[in-house]
């Protein structure tokens, strides 16, 4: 019988061919789509892949910043996934902002949440020595910065959608007197609503219907169960946070740069939509 994983510093290691066995799996539910013909078995090759190269090549990344303590290192890391993140916001708006906007808007808003809630976790919280060393703080950032993106791409996709598909009825409501914060209110509290529609079923499901994923990994690598318990506890709580501040922040400048200062609905500032 071959042992397909050993044990290390008190967590079960996985061998090559573990991985391997997993990719058949998503292999199998390519080959499903494909004689189904869900027309999902190129993004499903592609996001395997790109999930694959990305972890393996941030575990070098890592395994090598783990090394230093050097504050540039950290910064220049967490920059470029925030770089990356506000990339994958705007690719999926169907209508995102044109030029500079459609990529500055998300980026902004997750930089003031995510950014914030790390530091005030890594500070006044968690407290690691230094505060800013890479083995806690990349792993938090990322945890925010991935939910704050998902729910700030929603919140914003659904701001410049309803603006278009309402743009008669906003018109109507500025023709009528109504300031742009009026005529756009509405639409503005269901975007942010939208956007937070994921963490707060997250929240609603941990601990009965899913187990999350960091106390998870802690459980399988030999952490105390209610240890792991109260840092997933505070890692639920700075998501909601960051991804209710950053979805709120980018859905009011959303909603502002959708108005001239004339007060006019200007959807010539939205892009063409995707296909």
């Amino acid at each position: 019988m071959t042992v397909l994983c050993h044990t290390t510093a008190g967590y079960l290691d996985l061998s090559w061919l573990d991985l391997a066995l997993g990719a058949a799996l998503v292999l199998l539910l390519g080959l499903g789509s494909l004689r189904l013909r869900l027309g999902i078995g190129r993004a499903l090759a592609t996001g395997a892949l790109r999930t694959t190269v990305q972890l393996l090549l941030m575990g070098l990344v890592l395994k090598a910043l783990f090394g230093t303590t050097h504050p540039a290192w950290v910064a220049g890391l967490a920059l470029v996934m925030l770089a990356v993140a506000g990339r994958e916001v705007r690719a999926r708006q169907k209508r995102p902002f044109a030029g500079a906007a459609g990529f500055g808007l998300g980026t902004g808003a997750m930089f003031l949440s995510s950014f914030t809630v790390t530091v005030l976790a890594l500070t006044l919280m968690i407290g690691p020595e230094p505060w800013h060393a890479p083995r806690y703080a990349i792993p938090l950032l990322g945890m925010l910065l991935g939910n704050t993106m998902n729910g700030v791409g929603l919140g914003l996709d659904r701001l410049t959608q309803g603006a278009w598909q309402q743009r008669r009825e906003i018109e109507g409501r500025l023709l009528m007197g109504e300031t742009w914060r009026a005529a756009i209110h509405d639409l503005r509290q269901e975007a942010i609503r939208n956007g937070m529609i994921p963490v707060l079923n997250a929240l609603a499901a941990a601990g009965i219907v899913a187990l999350p994923g960091m106390m998870t990994g802690q459980i399988l690598a030999g952490a105390d169960p209610v240890g792991a318990v109260k840092y997933q506890i505070l890692i639920m709580f700075l998501i909601a946070t960051g991804t209710g501040f950053g979805t709120v922040g980018a859905v009011l400048l959303g909603s502002r740069r959708l108005f001239d200062e004339r007060q006019r609905l200007r959807l010539d500032r939205l892009s063409p939509p995707r296909d």
